[in-house]
């Protein structure tokens, strides 16, 4: 699965009002992780995505990307 994660993550958790260090807090990572996520770095497994569903209160299939990755 290819995650839009320069564009999706880190608008979800902006429209929570979480600054980073809430939302790895909350996620259990680091926020190093997190920005390598949000960044479109770094792919996060399922099990994450999960937790960010439930944080961000959004589906995981905001976060799918049908299309290949562009860098």
């Amino acid at each position: 699965m290819i995650i839009n994660a320069k564009i999706s993550l880190r608008a979800a958790r902006v429209n929570t009002g979480l600054t980073q260090a809430q939302a790895a807090d909350k996620l259990l990572i680091g926020t190093s992780t997190l920005h390598g996520y949000e960044s479109g770095k770094r792919q996060p497994r399922m099990d994450l995505l999960s937790r960010m569903e439930a944080l961000y209160g959004i589906g995981m299939q905001h976060f799918r990307d049908a299309g290949p990755q562009s860098r």
